[in-house]
């Protein structure tokens, strides 16, 4: 008899702790959807304590730690180097690496912690997950781009100072060998990877302006480091300026198809 007294209770407490947690998920859903909804009408405070809520209610509800950590790099502010806002873009990391635990192949997590390493100035730990986000989407043209961004932002810095060094006006090429030879040590992987990055992104939408404008920044970098070549510098400002012209071109027939377009919603007559 004490046998079966043990199986009915044992199954007793199974199908109450079933029932809470059915309960608990419910709950967790409606913490979710206030968060959305105070998120949307940016009170991300509120909101981030509705996220939290529904992640304890239900640790397994992948969207709300998704949502709990897009709410936290809202509120972080990039160049404030403050204590507070360091913690706040931890916070929001270690919430995208949660849904990464379950899905590494969350685009939007994977996007968010490259955005947020980026605009930490991380450039190298940014890199990484936009590769991540190459290999789930190989036909995303903004991965390319962005990659391309972190590679100009890594060359343009450095070359900048070491003419700012030498004393060198903006249109003086860079004739000095020895900073050329640094240079090109530190920058000639990064702005190749740059061109490549741009092209295939161009490649994947043509019509792409900023990857044209930025095509024409990475070919400014390369020419300053051809190191007195004025040959091999002169095609490739022709190669900028050639895409300076494409770029304004692309904007200028974009606005004119915008004009063109009508505004707002057309109600039948």
């Amino acid at each position: 008899m004490n046998r079966w007294k043990n199986v009915v209770l044992l199954a007793v407490v199974a199908a109450v702790m079933l029932n809470l947690a059915g309960c608990n998920k419910l709950k967790a859903r409606d913490r979710l959807n206030k968060g959305v909804q105070a998120y949307k009408g940016a009170r991300y405070e509120e909101a981030i304590e509705k996220f939290k809520e529904a992640v304890q209610l239900d640790p397994t509800l992948k969207n709300a730690k998704l949502y709990l950590a897009v709410a936290y790099a809202q509120q972080f502010i990039p160049g404030v180097e403050s204590e507070e806002n360091l913690r706040t873009a931890n916070l929001a990391i270690e919430q995208y690496e949660k849904v990464l635990e379950q899905d590494p192949n969350d685009i939007t997590s994977l996007k968010g912690l490259a955005s947020l390493y980026f605009n930490m100035k991380k450039f190298d730990e940014a890199k990484v997950y936009h590769r991540r986000v190459m290999n789930v989407d190989p036909n995303d043209p903004e991965t390319y781009y962005s990659i391309a961004v972190i590679d100009w932002s890594q060359t343009y810095q450095p070359r900048m100072e070491k003419r700012a060094g030498l004393g060198l006006r903006p249109d003086e090429p860079l004739k000095d060998q020895k900073v050329c030879a640094e240079l090109l040590q530190l920058n000639q992987a990064k702005y190749e990877e740059g061109i490549e990055m741009l092209t295939k992104a161009l490649e994947l939408r043509p019509d792409y302006d900023d990857a044209m404008a930025y095509l024409n920044l990475m070919y400014r970098e390369k020419a300053d480091l051809q190191c007195g070549d004025e040959a091999a510098r002169g095609e490739l400002l022709k190669m900028a300026d050639a895409m300076v012209e494409k770029t304004m071109a692309t904007k200028k027939r974009k606005a004119e198809e915008a004009a063109k377009r009508p505004a707002g919603i057309v109600m039948d007559q």
